[in-house]
């Protein structure tokens, strides 16, 4: 018999089957979504006491399609019409059930149209399979603020008369860097929290890292989704030694490499072999790249800077923007020294878009360190502390500034 974290593995992987091909029948996202949640959580308890069905995808559906019938029983105008449908079209009567339509989900979740909060949150809901209060949990706000917000994108797609349909061939690419963007989202809040006492969110990681691979499954020819799958895969493999025993947060320069997780590496670098030179090269490649080569190297002393330096000029001809060119900065120091970090750095002084980004007076305070200009290295952590609303980082930037 499977075990209750084996049956919510299951259960995560079969809801977003489940959803779409009732969306795709029905055509009431709100509707047929509330129906999956009885049905996963009537799954969740009957599974653990009489075993896992023989085929659970059509048990799901079964149940679910008979939750939207009830439902429907519930609106005298609308039963005949609905019932009527909805019995027609149960699972197991035909060739249809098999499809899968959870790619289609994906990007009916990920709509431009929709804001970036709400694509998060209808991604984590519908397709990664999370509750309600998990997803609140994981974003740091009130249970009801998040069941509002997933209220409203559902009432947007119901007012917007959303197709369940894959986009056109002409506005897929697009709408696949909008599904592609949310991922990432999902895996860098849950790899460094944004705020609250944690470094990190296993269960974000982990979902997002869910939700690639099953995205690199349903378009294996795209690069960048392998490039994507692959960077989190490399930058995930660390995680184990990101924090010492009391919580601390571990520079990598400093981190126990034996702590990394090698098969998660081979499976990134085997991945990135693959992808790289066999389609077009975008950022999540790139920067899979440059996971690659921290990830290689055996210790931080043999880390190949130089390497490191071409992967970001490359990165930031491909994709500019202010984070890179902190990113890269921190490679032009390591490669000409920590002065002409700085310089580069200077540049981003009056981009209103890292105005509020602690990390940039992060870097500036190491570097000032590493050049010896101790005062101003003091200050600039100081204030990379006041501006992290995330508990581990502040501590530890706290931690510099009073060393100093």
């Amino acid at each position: 018999m499977r075990t209750q974290p084996a049956i919510e593995d299951l259960l995560r992987e079969l809801a977003p089957q489940v959803l779409g091909t009732l969306v795709r029948r029905h055509s009431q996202f709100d509707a047929c979504e509330d129906a999956v949640q009885e049905a996963l959580l009537a799954a969740a308890r009957q599974w653990a006491a009489d075993g896992v069905p023989d085929n659970p995808r059509s048990w799901l559906l079964t149940v679910a399609s008979r939750r939207l019938i009830d439902a429907w029983r519930s609106e005298a105008a609308r039963q005949h019409r609905e019932e009527a449908a909805a019995i027609l079209d149960l699972p197991g009567q035909g060739p249809a059930s098999e499809q899968d339509d959870t790619l289609t989900l994906l990007f009916l979740c990920c709509h431009p149209s929709l804001s970036v909060p709400s694509q998060l949150a209808l991604t984590l809901r519908a397709v990664g399979g999370l509750s309600t209060a998990e997803i609140a949990r994981a974003f740091m706000v009130p249970e009801a603020t998040m069941a509002q917000r997933i209220s409203r994108a559902k009432e947007r797609i119901k007012a917007a008369g959303m197709r369940f349909e894959l986009p056109p061939d002409a506005e897929r690419a697009d709408r696949l860097r909008v599904v592609m963007q949310v991922l990432y989202l999902v895996f860098n809040e849950g790899y460094t929290t944004s705020s609250g006492p944690t470094l990190h969110r296993a269960d974000l990681t982990t979902e997002a890292t869910r939700l690639a691979r099953m995205l690199h499954q349903l378009m294996p020819g795209e690069g960048e989704v392998a490039g994507l799958l692959a960077l989190m895969l490399l930058t995930d493999a660390r995680r184990a030694a990101r924090t010492d025993e009391d919580g601390w947060l571990v520079p990598l320069d400093d981190q126990r490499r034996d702590l990394w997780n090698k098969a998660q590496i081979a499976e990134g670098v085997e991945l990135l072999t693959r992808t790289l030179g066999k389609a077009p090269v975008g950022p999540y490649q790139m920067q899979a790249a440059i996971a690659a080569v921290h990830d290689e190297a055996r210790t931080a002393d043999e880390t190949d800077w130089p390497q490191i330096l071409a992967l970001y000029e490359v990165l930031e001809q491909v994709s500019p923007g202010p984070v890179v060119t902190l990113n890269r900065a921190v490679a032009v120091a390591r490669v000409h020294g920590p002065r002409a970090g700085l310089a580069l750095i200077g540049t981003l002084d009056e981009d209103e878009r890292m105005a509020h980004n602690h990390r940039l007076e992060a870097v500036r305070a190491h570097l000032l360190e590493r050049a010896g200009d101790i005062d101003a290295a003091r200050r600039s952590y100081e204030l990379a502390a006041r501006m992290t609303a995330s508990l581990p980082e502040r501590r530890y930037l706290a931690l510099r500034a009073a060393r100093l």
